[in-house]
């Protein structure tokens, strides 16, 4: 789960003047980062003029990429600081190592989390032999103050509940839908889920009115409150819905996304959140003096470098909408 951008722009994160407190239909487009020597991501958050949906503070959709003949994901061992990573699959393997001494295959519909707490180091990398197809989505949350410096460690879960309904199955990877919840450590009021629809489904998905929520499409078309999505977009929703109309034109994979809305100001740069332009700082003369972040063993190849911090310092504050 990684930013690889070797420019990453500075993000002010959170605070409540980013919520929007009533049900809208605002589709977001992506902007197309590369991701290792393979890979290309399409980042739906951040997003100019939409920066977090709960706690969920980054979201990037890749494939379906044809790996047959191609190395597939190969990111280097870099750092992370104040966040949880959710590596989320509908096609192919990731192999994950952290320094906490983690090596776990990643597969699809299989959750692998990873929370940082106040520092760990990873890499992703496709297995050797590989399946063909590599599609999936690569997300953070963002941990509130009381958990940030929590110690790091990760978690992978093979088997999830689900939700069924004619024509729908939901995937609970975070959080708790209609009664059911994920084994996955959560460290705010948040929900995550992968919603497969077979063509011709027509379906409302029940919906906490506090929580404000993002679809982001994965495959196929469908229509999300009467909105067209197609693969590799994200429609925000905002608050004060009780329940969301679904209809699938085709088969159609989506990923619910929500949460309570985060109350806390970030600034997010890189690899990091924290909640100053010191603690971004500190954290980045860390990674590179090779202090507090850890070692990544077994993957062949050396770490990233962090790249330059940009000149004017950014302090976190609200925005009205």
């Amino acid at each position: 789960m990684s930013n690889l951008d070797r420019q990453p722009t500075p993000s002010v994160c959170g605070g409540r003047g980013f919520v929007v407190a009533e049900p809208v239909r605002e589709l977001l487009s992506p902007r197309h980062v590369k991701l290792g020597e393979a890979t290309e991501v399409r980042r739906l958050l951040p997003n100019l003029g939409r920066r977090m949906v709960g706690a969920w503070a980054f979201v990037d959709h890749y494939g379906p990429d044809d790996i047959a003949d191609e190395p597939g994901m190969q990111v280097p061992p870099h750092p992370h600081m104040g966040l949880q990573t959710v590596s989320w699959l509908h096609e192919g393997e990731v192999l994950h190592r952290d320094s906490t001494g983690s090596l776990q295959t990643i597969r699809p519909r299989e959750l692998g989390l990873m929370t940082s707490g106040r520092a760990i180091s990873h890499s992703e990398e496709s297995p050797r032999t590989h399946a063909r197809f590599l599609h999936g989505a690569q997300l953070w949350v963002a941990l509130p103050d009381a958990h940030r410096h929590v110690e790091p460690h990760f978690q992978h879960h093979a088997t999830l509940p689900t939700v069924v309904a004619p024509g729908l199955t939901a995937t609970v990877i975070l959080g708790e839908l209609d009664g059911a919840r994920s084994p996955g450590t959560t460290y705010s009021p948040i929900v995550g889920a992968d919603l497969a629809l077979a063509g011709g489904t027509e379906t409302t998905l029940p919906l906490e009115p506090d929580f404000e929520y993002a679809v982001l499409a994965m495959s196929g078309e469908a229509h999300v409150d009467g909105v067209p999505v197609l693969p590799g977009s994200m429609l925000y929703l905002g608050c004060g819905r009780t329940g969301l109309p679904l209809r699938a034109v085709s088969d159609a994979g989506l990923m619910l996304l929500g949460g309570e809305p985060f109350e806390e100001e970030l600034v997010m740069w890189w690899n990091f959140i924290g909640r100053s332009q010191q603690e971004i700082e500190q954290a980045r003369a860390d990674w590179q003096t090779g202090t507090r972040f850890g070692e990544v063993k077994g993957y062949d190849g050396a770490p990233l470098s962090a790249p330059a911090l940009p000149p004017v310092p950014l302090k976190p504050r609200g925005r009205v909408r």
